[in-house]
């Protein structure tokens, strides 16, 4: 049995499709890249028949990622499978994973077929996969509700057909560990022809239970784990992939494989899969949580100071969050500049790195501290971003327990200034309010929320707001020490958005 767990990472699908998570085609670039430095083996593309913009990201990433495989999903039909390949086959390593669900109550319900018929499907649409590519991956969905004698016939069959990897997810987050790692050992018995396979295994969380059962399953025997950065996913997320591959990593006395993740650009993955769909990680997230190596208590102060050991049983520096946030200051230089963003795991140009270090520079003024949660974000809004057909010039608020709330706004909007003034419920409405009537926009605020990105009095406030307008969702995101002006920006950002994906709306039709 191999000592090694390949890891699926499905970020860019099943990550992605859940509600608040949609990304852009670039955004899908950028994580796909950060994925393939993470060390991801596998990486979901996405579903390129879902959608003409679906079918692109995965095309241009196929493209772009040479050492991690590159996977585009397809439902078991001639019509997915073709739209997968056309996707994936510019890819150094494509692979085509074709799902089918097998439980009685989804065949009952949903596909409203017998077990022969669905068997039948599965083994002539990974037929259709091997047509194109060797590396063919077969999902048998709801796979914990499914009875286990017809998952292995199932199973025994897709791998007669060419199936190289079998699935086992667990579609609805039903199975707890013991059970899930026994329906791994009895497949494992049971499909006779299993040696010629690679058994993965899909885990949601509804019960909070994926990150477990992905373990109970490599202890039985699997050797895939499919899984996203921070957990995001369909409901209640997916299994994490930081905690699957730091347990491995921690607990070698206990697992009997690891995997190739280069642990030390997790927490700059988090971080930028956060930045990108503007859903905060919580505080006590494992491993990449802003309190997973904090300790207030005093007792466990006292024993840290005699030795880490005490109370971390991992180190910050092998996730990637730097020893001390506190790196640099006014007085810092390009080059100390430089080192820090490389070592946050970014990449710039000078030009890049200009954009960067001139806002830097002014953010030092204003504040006693610069952290790294400041530096992401100065790269994020000014590397990162996309074309600017509205732009904040001003802004004056005033507002307090015995006055009405004002705000005066100028923008410039395609090159001219427009400003306006009015009064709302509080500043950010007031300030709101104003912007809404000067770009004319029909879209709703739907989410908005605010997070002390840095310490200290004067922190930036990072906000995050979602915008909804025929359909299209966008994330908008600004900072500032400022918690009006940041959040000015945020909605700004997202409305720029909108304006990109519109213009990408047409271009598609």
């Amino acid at each position: 049995m191999s000592d090694r767990v390949y890891i699926f990472d499905t970020t860019l699908r099943d990550g992605e499709q859940s509600p608040g998570n949609t990304m852009n085609t670039q955004e899908k670039l950028r994580v796909a890249r950060q994925l393939e430095a993470l060390g991801v083996d596998i990486i979901e593309a996405g579903f390129p028949i879902a959608s003409e913009g679906d079918f692109d990201a995965v095309r241009q990433i196929a493209g772009a990622i040479k050492n991690s495989e590159v996977a585009g999903l397809a439902r078991a039909n001639n019509e997915d499978i073709d739209r997968a390949w056309g996707a994936i086959k510019g890819a150094a390593k494509p692979r085509i994973h074709t799902f089918i669900s097998t439980s009685d109550i989804h065949l009952k319900y949903q596909l409203k077929k017998n077990r022969d018929e669905v068997l039948k499907i599965a083994v002539s649409s990974v037929k259709r996969a091997k047509k194109y590519t060797p590396n063919v991956e077969f999902s048998a969905m709801d796979a914990t509700r499914s009875d286990r004698d017809y998952l292995c016939r199932v199973f025994a069959e897709v791998i007669n057909a060419g199936a190289v990897t079998l699935n086992v997810p667990d579609t609805v987050g039903y199975a707890v560990p013991e059970e899930f790692g026994a329906l791994i050992r009895y497949i494992m018995e049971n499909v006779p022809n299993i040696s010629k396979a690679r058994i993965s295994v899909h885990c949601h969380n509804d019960l909070g239970l994926a990150v477990a059962n992905s373990l109970s399953a490599i202890m039985n025997g699997a050797r895939q784990v499919e899984c996203t950065i921070n957990g995001i996913g369909e409901r209640a997320g997916n299994a994490s992939l930081e905690e699957i591959a730091m347990t491995l990593r921690t607990r070698k006395d206990i697992f009997p494989a690891d995997t190739g993740i280069n642990t030390e650009k997790i927490y700059p993955s988090s971080r930028l899969i956060t930045s990108i769909t503007g859903v905060p990680v919580q505080p006590n997230k494992a491993i990449v949580g802003a309190n997973a190596f904090a300790h207030e208590s005093g007792i466990h102060q006292d024993g840290l100071l005699k030795a880490k050991l005490t109370y971390e049983i991992m180190t910050p520096e092998s996730v990637g969050i730097a020893k001390s946030s506190l790196i640099l200051g006014k007085h810092s230089g390009r080059h100390a500049f430089r080192e820090r963003i490389e070592a946050l795991g970014y990449e710039l140009n000078d030009n890049e790195l200009n954009l960067a270090f001139k806002r830097f520079k002014a953010l030092s003024d204003m504040k006693k501290n610069v952290y790294d949660e400041d530096i992401e974000m100065i790269i994020m809004d000014e590397v990162h971003k996309i074309p600017e057909r509205y732009k904040l010039v001003y802004l004056n608020v005033s507002c307090g327990n015995t006055t009405v709330p004002t705000a005066t706004v100028k923008l410039e909007i395609d090159g001219s200034v427009l400003q306006d003034v009015g009064v709302g419920d509080g500043p950010v409405d007031a300030t709101y309010k104003i912007i809404k009537r000067l770009v004319k926009t029909t879209s709703k605020l739907v989410k908005f929320s605010v997070n002390s990105i840095t310490r200290d009095m004067d922190a930036q406030g990072e906000v995050f707001v979602k915008l909804e307008e025929k359909g299209l969702i966008v994330i908008g995101k600004g900072a500032d020490t400022d918690i009006i002006v940041a959040s000015a920006r945020a909605y700004i950002n997202a409305l720029n958005r909108l304006e990109y994906m519109k213009s990408k709306t047409v271009e598609v039709k």
